[in-house]
Formats: C-alpha cells, structure tokens, sequence
C-alpha cells in the first residue's frame, strides 16, 4: 500500500511499532520528493513503498500510481532520498531468475549477479538430463523483480478501501471509514492488492454472490502455508499491526473505525524460505 505524503509522518511513526525508523532528514527528504514526483511524473498519487537494505547503500522505493491503481504502478528508486531513477518493470526472465540469485544487494545498480538456470530435458525417461545454464542479472533487474514478488505476496489492503468501477478501474473508496475493532482482527478482512489468483479458481456459484464492487480480489486468510500473517493489537485495541513472515520486514497497519491504513517494507530483499518450519 505505501505511505503518501498528506499523513507521512503520523503514519511513519505508527510504523515504528514494526522497527521501521527513518532520520529526521530522511523524513523530510522522502516526504518533499513524493510531492515532486507526484507533480513531475503526473501520478494521481505517490507513495512511500520502503526501502531495501543493501551492503554498501540502501534504496528508497517510492511507488507512483495512475487512476487504476491495481494495474498503473510504477517503482522509482534513491540512494539518498533526494535524486530518483524509474525502474523499468521486471522482465519474465528477471521474475524467473531473481529467487535463484545468491548473495544480498550491493547498493551499486549496475552490479551483475550470476544466476544459475537448470533445465531438465527428456523428463521422466532413462534419458532424463538436467543441463545447467549460466545467466547474468543486474542489480537493478534484480530489484524491480523482487519488489514485483514482494507485492504479489505481501501488499495488502483493508477489506472496503477499494472499489472495483464499472469501466474496470480500481480506485480509492471514498465511503470508507475504517473496520470494526473486531473485524480488523480478523486476517479474512483483509486483500492482496494485485490481481487475483484464487477467486479466480473458485466456482462461478461462488463468485456470483460477492459483492462484485468490494469483493474483487483475493483474501489473505487463504495464503499457503497457513501462519503466513502475524497480526495483532497495539496501544490497547486502537491499532492493528499485521506482518508478513513471507517477506520479513513488510508491516502493515490499520486504525479501527477510521480511513487510516498503510503499509512500508524494510528489509534485504529475499524471502523467508525457513517459514514452513517455523509454522
């Protein structure tokens, strides 16, 4: 979801609950360039997407949005908060590639991974081979692929927040004032923000007795492994915190009965690939 600029610093310091902390410059850097890229690049809205920790530098990810704001994303990326380059979004061949490349984010886009690539021929014949393929992937290929698998995974919205038009626009709901404290206790209540991938394999009987204006997307009760979500109250019930054990460092936060939800990943880019053991 990201943070924008209108409420960055209430909701910066919500965040904080996860161990998401900023500097005071960072802060004031992060929340002016929104503002300017916003204007520079026409977005209907900019927000503050995260940040991705790297060895020697880190980056900032601000995510700039057009009027569909489920498909119409685009990543732009800084080193210091103040000088911003687009990310070209990910290739096929990056999306593939990205999960088998070892070692962490430099900090230098033009950094070259080598990638392993096995490929099995004749599969399930005496002549079955594995061949294995050597590939080169920059860093910054590297990057818009793995922020591209972090939201497919881990970027969520309160059920209601957004609405589905007629024309087929994804847009911001106006109406929407937030979940009950019980409900927004409830992982059933809450959506990946991509296109859906399990209501779609649901029965059409099923489908035909949503609410085709809110319910258009997948609820993330139903991630595989189960215990992918950590959720809990904070400051009594007046906050909820939900994180991802998927992608560590991606946090998620919900004030009942108000408008007030956002999310910030902060983190190094790989994925948890011990969850189904600590489940």
């Amino acid at each position: 979801m990201g943070i924008e600029s209108k409420n960055f610093s209430l909701d910066v310091d919500l965040l904080a609950y996860s161990g998401i902390v900023f500097s005071p410059e960072q802060r004031a850097a992060l929340q002016t360039s929104m503002v300017i890229l916003k204007e520079q690049y026409k977005f209907k809205s900019a927000h503050l997407w995260g940040k991705i920790l790297g060895i020697s530098d880190d980056y900032f990810i601000i995510q700039g949005r057009a009027k569909n704001e489920l498909k119409d994303r685009q990543f732009l990326y800084s080193k210091d908060c103040i000088n911003w380059s687009m990310l070209t979004p990910a290739t096929e061949e990056a999306k593939e590639l990205s999960p088998t490349c070892q070692g962490r984010f430099t900090g230098d886009a033009s950094h070259e991974f080598e990638v392993k690539k096995f490929t099995v021929t004749n599969e399930g014949t005496e002549e079955e081979n594995v061949e294995e393929e050597k590939s080169r992937l920059r860093e910054e290929e590297r990057l818009a692929a793995v922020l591209w698998q972090i939201e497919q995974d881990s970027l969520i919205i309160p059920r209601g927040s957004y609405i589905l038009q007629p024309n087929g626009d994804v847009e911001r709901n106006r109406t929407f004032e937030g979940l009950t404290t019980t409900e927004a206790g409830k992982l059933r209540n809450y959506f990946h923000f991509r296109e859906p991938i399990q209501l779609q394999q649901k029965s059409l009987l099923f489908r035909a007795s949503l609410d085709k204006s809110t319910q258009f997307l997948d609820t993330i009760d139903e991630d595989i492994p189960k215990g992918s979500w950590s959720i809990q109250y904070e400051r009594g019930s007046g906050l909820i915190q939900i994180r991802s054990l998927k992608w560590l460092g991606m946090s998620f936060f919900h004030i009942p009965e108000t408008n007030r939800y956002g999310s910030l990943y902060c983190g190094i880019g790989e994925e948890n690939k011990d969850l189904p053991f600590m489940i």
